[in-house]
C-alpha cells in the first residue's frame, strides 16, 4: 500500500516546478520529499542528498573558534592558503597515500566543487585543441553542470562494462582523437561505491601521459573503502591512486565527509609538483601571467571564483589533518558507521526483491559505505525513483549520474536506527505491490 498518493506527489511536482520527476536532480528530489513530509507529517526515508550524517569533528570546531579568537577574521586570507594548512595537507598526503606533494602545490578550495570548477577551467584552456573533459561514469552530476557554465564540452562512458584490462581499450578509443584535456572520476565512486583498482589506475596514468591529459581524482570519500584496513599514518596498505602512475594529476581532498565538516565548505586540491610548475603559453597569453599551471590556477582562476577560503576554517582543517597524521584522530573509524548502515539497508532491499546494480569490482564484491545502487526487476531508474516516492523513500535515478544501468542511487547518511523497521515495512509493501519474476 502506497504511503503517498499519486495525486499528492503530482501536486508537489507541479507546485515545485519540477520539469521531469523521472530525471530530477538531487535538489529537486529533496524538495519533493520535504514538501510531502510537511504536507502529511509522515517522515521520509531520505536517500537523496549525500550530506554527512555524523557529528561534526569537534577538533575542527575548537581550532576554528581559537583562530577566530586570535583575530584571523579581520584579514583576507592568502589566495594560496594559510601556511599551516598547506604544510599539514602535504604531510597528510604522504602519511595516508605515500605520495609526495610539496606544501606549495596543496591549495585550499571552497569545497571540492570549487576545486573541480577551477581545475576544469585551467585544464581545458592550457593547450589549444584540448578542450574536453572525459567522465568515467557514473559520477557527480554537478561537475557536468560546471562545464556548461564555462562552455566546455565533455565525453563520457559508463565503466560498468569496462572494468580491468577492458578499460584500456575504451580509454584509447575516447582519447585517440586528441581533444581530451582532463579525465575525472571519484574513488570510491559516487554513486556506485565501486573502487578503481591499482591495475586500472595504472592504465589511466599511462594513457594520461601518452595523450597529455590531466587526471582529476576526486577523493571525497577518502579511505572509506572499509574492506581494507586503511587510515594508519605512514603504514600500508594505502588507498589506490593514479598519483603512483603519472605526474599529470590533481587530487581533491574534502573535509565534508571524512571529518563531517561539510557546512564550512573546505577542501584541498593537491597538484603534482611537476604539473604545478609546467608552463603553458596559452595560459600566459590568456591571463597575462607566467603561464605556470599552478600559479595560474590559484591566482588567476580560483581567486576570481571565491577570493580565497575562509581563514578560520583553514585552521580547522589544518588541525584535523595534523591530528590524523599524528595518529591522534582516526577519521576512518569515525566514518565506519556508514558501512554498517549500508549493510543493513542492502539486506532490507535485497530481501524484498531489489538487487544491487553495481555489485562488484574487478577482484571482489563492492564494499559497503556512503552510497550503494539498487534496481528492481526491469524498472527504469526514473520509474523506480517515482514509485519509491509513493512509499516514502527518496533517491536519485542513475541516469542523471551518467550511468547506462537501470536503478537508483541510495545514500546511507541520513539513516537512523528508528527507521530500519519503517524501511522494512515500506519495502515489503513495495514488493507485494510490484511482483517480479524471481529467477
Amino acid at each position: 500500500m502506497k504511503i503517498f498518493s499519486e495525486e499528492l506527489v503530482a501536486k508537489a511536482v507541479s507546485e515545485l516546478h519540477v520539469a521531469d520527476l523521472a530525471n530530477a536532480t538531487i535538489g529537486e528530489v529533496l524538495l519533493v520529499a520535504q514538501y510531502l513530509e510537511r504536507a502529511t507529517g509522515i517522515p521520509f526515508i531520505r536517500m537523496d542528498q549525500g550530506s554527512p550524517g555524523l557529528p561534526v569533528n569537534r577538533y575542527g570546531v575548537e581550532a576554528e573558534k581559537a583562530a577566530l579568537d586570535r583575530g584571523v577574521g579581520s584579514q583576507y586570507p592568502a589566495a594560496a592558503g594559510v601556511a599551516e594548512l598547506k604544510t599539514e595537507a602535504s604531510r597528510f598526503v604522504k602519511a595516508f597515500m605515500d605520495v609526495d606533494v610539496s606544501a606549495r602545490s596543496c591549495v585550499p578550495t571552497v569545497g571540492s566543487v570549487a576545486g573541480s570548477f577551477g581545475s576544469f577551467i585551467a585544464c581545458t584552456q592550457r593547450l589549444p585543441g584540448k578542450d574536453k573533459v572525459l567522465f568515467i561514469d557514473p559520477g557527480f552530476p554537478i561537475q557536468k553542470s560546471q562545464l556548461r557554465v564555462i562552455g566546455a564540452q565533455w565525453k563520457e562512458f559508463d565503466i560498468y562494462s569496462y572494468r580491468g584490462e577492458a578499460l584500456r581499450e575504451k580509454l584509447e578509443e575516447m582519447l585517440s582523437e586528441g581533444d581530451v584535456a582532463a579525465i575525472v572520476y571519484s574513488n570510491p565512486n559516487n554513486p556506485a561505491w565501486i573502487c578503481l583498482e591499482e591495475a586500472e589506475l595504472k592504465i589511466i596514468g599511462e594513457l594520461a601521459d601518452r595523450y597529455d591529459v590531466v587526471v582529476v581524482e576526486d577523493l571525497a570519500y577518502f579511505c572509506m573503502d572499509y574492506r581494507r584496513d586503511l587510515g594508519h599514518p605512514f603504514q600500508p596498505p594505502y588507498p589506490a591512486t593514479v598519483a603512483r602512475y603519472t605526474d599529470n594529476y590533481i587530487l581533491m581532498l574534502s573535509a565534508s565527509k571524512i571529518f563531517s565538516y561539510a557546512g564550512q565548505r573546505m577542501a584541498m586540491i593537491c597538484i603534482s609538483d611537476a604539473l604545478f610548475e609546467k608552463v603553458y603559453p596559452a595560459l600566459a597569453q590568456r591571463y597575462n601571467d607566467s603561464g605556470m599551471f599552478g600559479e595560474t590556477l590559484v591566482a588567476s582562476i580560483l581567486y576570481m571564483i571565491t577570493s580565497g577560503c575562509t581563514a578560520s576554517t583553514q585552521y580547522a582543517y589544518a588541525e584535523m589533518l595534523r591530528l590524523s597524521t599524528e595518529g591522534k584522530l582516526n577519521f576512518v573509524e569515525d566514518t565506519r558507521e556508514y558501512a554498517r548502515r549500508a549493510e543493513k539497508m542492502k539486506d532490507i532491499f535485497t530481501r524484498n526483491g531489489f538487487h544491487i546494480v553495481y555489485d562488484s569490482d574487478v577482484s571482489q564484491p563492492v564494499g559497503d559505505g556512503f552510497f550503494f545502487t539498487i534496481g528492481y526487476g526491469d524498472m527504469e531508474g526514473g520509474e523506480l525513483l517515482t514509485e519509491l516516492l509513493y512509499y516514502g523513500v527518496s533517491s536519485i535515478s542513475l541516469s542523471v549520474t551518467g550511468s547506462g544501468q537501470k536503478g537508483v542511487r541510495a545514500c546511507t547518511s541520513r539513516m537512523t536506527d528508528d527507521l530500519y523497521e519503517v524501511l522494512e515495512e515500506r519495502m515489503r509493501a513495495f514488493n507485494e505491490d510490484h511482483p517480479i519474476n524471481r529467477r
